[in-house]
């Protein structure tokens, strides 16, 4: 069927046409089509955007996933890949003229080498169980972001994920040592070595965090770590948000790099402590949890340093988990907190952008006048180690027009992570969440240049289209005048 006559096709015949051709490419049951089967595929965990695609496809095989690409980039047709779908940035939102590539066949750990460190796993293996499987050999998977019992390495992989040790042990790309992808027209490639070094261009960090734009990655070989010795977790109670701030920047001047360093404003602490019961001071303004691990010795050295430092920024109360039980106990509130704010609010907005560390309180203070300005609350939880923020937009959807300035406060505070010196996204990603904000931290040249290097992949644009890089139109739309050599030239930032 020539191109012409498939473009006059209407939704339905599209969809039957799709589901019948790529049913023949993979087994009987793999291809999803009608609306009842779809529906779990309309978004990921950004539900405010829900689209769904004309067909659903699970290959269970590499070879299926080329033969699939080969047809999508043969028919023109766009292709969005889907793990989990626990994303947050909508960068899974699928394309309703498009098919959508479900990786949650490839599930297995190919390979578990603990002499050498690396475990080899399919895209779906959740982030968690290559932990499990690695820990009864004294190695884990340092990456741990707080939805990884159900997120997936593919999806990390997509996202560049790092979680609440990333400050220490950095983030996917650093913990990953090659990947196999599927080109957009099925040819299948390997990209990174097993050494510390690869010849040639960085292919590694480019594909990594390109939220699914460039290839379909199919198999992912990781590092894996020794565990260390002991770890030791010290909790630190403040009388103000930014006093912790100030605490994180002091930590680090000191020369010390915690494992994990994390930070909570009093309504996420009331939330995480009602949800888990972890001992959280509930009357405190902010906590911070700091991990240190190594050996003993250093760890207990250090201990008293940061213990020193905290009581110089005015902590009001210090704690240190004496057990290992009670220092998971501790992490657990942390990483419960989105779930745990989902109790004390009919709908919440999460957003992720990244600051320099140095610009801590100046953001939180100004984010409380926000908060203030939109007469919406926000609960803060972020790594506040690496300055990679999450503030909690706790707001009403069955309230008229409150989604939409929930949605505008979220744009201001990701405006100003970029007038501070940060950027828009840490590790949930662009998608279509935040690609009016790239308008103002990425000038023409630049988002010229993104999208040089997608058409090197993609010429026609059918992988994940529409997210992560805008349009110089979307932009022109938005009113953005972007940021130039650290200059502000946007008349929507100069207030801040």
């Amino acid at each position: 069927m020539v191109a012409d006559a498939k473009t006059a096709l209407s939704r339905a015949d599209k969809r039957a046409l799709y589901s019948s051709e790529l049913s023949a490419l993979v087994p009987k049951g793999q291809v999803l089509h009608t609306d009842e089967d779809l529906r779990p595929y309309e978004s990921d965990g950004l539900t405010v955007f829900k689209r769904a695609p004309l067909s659903v496809v699970l290959p269970a095989t590499i070879e299926e996933v080329q033969a699939v690409m080969r047809w999508a980039s043969s028919r023109q047709v766009p292709v969005v890949a889907r793990g989990a779908g626990t994303g947050l940035s909508g960068g899974a939102l699928p394309h309703e003229d498009g098919i959508l590539l479900g990786l949650a066949k490839f599930n297995k750990i190919l390979e578990l080498n603990a002499e050498h460190g690396y475990a080899r796993v399919q895209p779906g293996v959740t982030n968690l169980a290559i932990s499990n499987v690695a820990r009864p050999h004294g190695l884990y998977y340092a990456p741990d972001p707080s939805s990884q019992i159900a997120c997936t390495i593919g999806g990390n992989v997509a996202e560049n994920s790092g979680g609440v040790h990333c400050l220490k042990y950095g983030l996917t790309v650093h913990n990953v040592l090659s990947i196999d992808v599927v080109t957009v027209d099925g040819e299948l490639l390997t990209i990174g070595a097993m050494g510390c070094d690869d010849a040639g261009y960085d292919l590694m960090a480019l594909l990594t965090g390109s939220e699914g734009m460039l290839a379909v990655t199919v198999e992912v070989t990781v590092k894996l770590l020794p565990v260390p010795p002991v770890a030791k977790l010290v909790m630190a109670a403040f009388n103000s948000v930014s006093a912790a701030g100030d605490a994180v920047g002091s930590v680090i001047a000191e020369g010390i790099i915690p494992a994990g360093l994390e930070l909570m404003d009093s309504p996420a602490i009331v939330a995480a402590e009602d949800f888990a019961g972890c001992g959280y001071p509930t009357d405190a303004a902010a906590v911070l949890l700091c991990e240190l691990d190594g050996t003993e010795a250093e760890v207990n050295a250090q201990i008293g340093r940061v213990s020193d430092v905290f009581n110089r920024c005015h902590a009001t109360a210090l704690h240190i988990a004496e057990t290992e039980d009670e220092r998971l106990l501790l992490w657990k509130g942390r990483k419960s907190a989105f779930p745990a704010v989902g109790r004390i609010s009919p709908d919440y907005y999460c957003i992720d952008g990244t600051i320099p560390r140095r610009e801590l309180s100046t953001v939180l203070s100004r984010m409380d006048e926000l908060s203030k300005e939109f007469g919406l609350r926000i609960a803060n939880v972020f790594h506040a180690g690496d300055g990679n923020l999450h503030p909690l937009i706790l707001y009403d959807a069955s309230v008229d027009g409150e989604t939409e300035r929930t949605e505008r406060l979220g744009s201001e505070i990701l405006q100003l992570c970029v007038k501070v010196g940060g950027t828009v996204t840490g590790e949930h990603g662009v998608g279509v969440e935040k690609i009016n904000e790239m308008c103002v931290q990425f000038d023409t040249d630049t988002l010229n240049q993104f999208h040089a290097v997608k058409a090197a992949f993609d010429p026609a644009g059918l992988l994940n289209p529409g997210k992560a890089i805008p349009t110089l139109q979307r932009c022109a739309e938005f009113g953005a005048m972007h940021v130039h050599n650290g200059q502000c030239s946007h008349p929507e930032l100069e207030r801040f």
